[in-house]
């Protein structure tokens, strides 16, 4: 357990009001990836606002600055666990990854290198984006040795082959790709949520390698319980990455995504199932395809930031 410095502790909502100041991640010190002090980070929070792998409704690139405006309503402790994730590592925002809006294989490259020397420095990441293709350059700048597990959070696979005569990078082909590349183990690899209509064969081929794939009829009518410990069960003790889709969320409670699904699970469900993840081998998380022009009120990014607290809190151990 880290000893925080006083400079890694979030900025206090009884000293300066939530509405004022410069809003980072959770309030946090922002520490460039640059910065001599990245040395100190355990845990970074980063934001890739970049949504140029959207097939439809676009907006998912304002997501990061969204979710920043709305995370400094997150307060210090865990209201179930106890948890202190600021106390109990130094967590701090790095800002943005580059990337390019105009060039999809650019900024593919740029967003590899950039998590590729994140975690040359040490540091867990837990992302913002961002649409769902954001996960696969990140997974690549992680994954060096043997192949990740992955828990994903989703109303869709994003196993698809490929779109519009031949396009192989969308954000619903990062996963297919990512198997295809040996980043993620497909018999390591859980999907929870899926549903609405079909078309083409990404379950089948997801299927065919392995992914067990939980649709949101099994999810309920299993219970939400067993499924998320069959979860544990699938990824075992081994590396893992978590990977969640604010389109899992029913749109009544999350409307502000690019392609909405009817039918998911509710927020408070959303809570409980990533709280089941404690004590994984975590190597990083992200939280994806939150689109602010589909929810100028911000309460789809008040859901995502809540859920990256979520997150945050299982790279942390349980107090004692």
């Amino acid at each position: 357990m880290s000893t925080t410095p006083l400079s890694f502790m979030p900025v206090s909502a009884m000293d300066v009001p939530r509405f004022a100041g410069i809003p980072t991640f959770m309030r946090l010190r922002h520490v460039p990836l640059t910065s001599p002090d990245i040395s100190q980070v355990d845990i970074g929070l980063v934001g890739v606002p970049w949504d140029t792998g959207t097939t439809n409704r676009p907006g998912a690139r304002h997501g990061p600055r969204q979710l920043r405006d709305q995370s400094t309503m997150i307060r210090a402790q865990h209201p179930v666990s106890g948890i202190t994730p600021f106390a109990m590592r130094n967590c701090a925002d790095l800002g943005d990854c580059p990337v390019n809006p105009a060039d999809t294989m650019d900024t593919l490259q740029r967003v590899e290198d950039y998590f590729s020397a994140l975690s040359a420095a040490g540091v867990i990441p837990l992302t913002g984006g961002g649409d769902h293709l954001i996960t696969l350059p990140i997974l690549r700048g992680l994954v060096k040795k043997e192949p990740v597990g992955l828990i994903q959070f989703d109303a869709h696979t994003d196993l698809f082959d490929s779109y519009f005569n031949g396009c192989k990078f969308t954000h619903g082909t990062p996963f297919r790709r990512a198997i295809e590349e040996g980043l993620v183990d497909p018999k390591r690899m859980i999907q929870i949520g899926i549903r609405g209509t079909r078309g083409g064969d990404d379950v089948e081929w997801g299927l065919e390698q392995g992914i067990r794939i939980v649709t949101i009829e099994e999810l309920y009518d299993t219970g939400h319980d067993a499924i998320m410990q069959e979860a544990r069960d699938i990824v075992g003790d081994a590396p893992t990455y978590i990977t969640f889709d604010i389109d899992s969320i029913d749109p009544s409670f999350a409307p502000g995504t690019g392609t909405p699904e009817i039918g998911g699970f509710t927020t408070f469900e959303a809570q409980r199932m990533v709280r089941k993840l404690q004590g994984l081998n975590l190597v990083g998380a992200d939280l994806v395809e939150v689109s602010p022009p589909f929810d100028a009120s911000g309460g789809t990014a008040w859901v995502g930031a809540s859920m990256m607290f979520e997150l945050l809190c299982l790279f942390c151990e349980a107090p004692s």
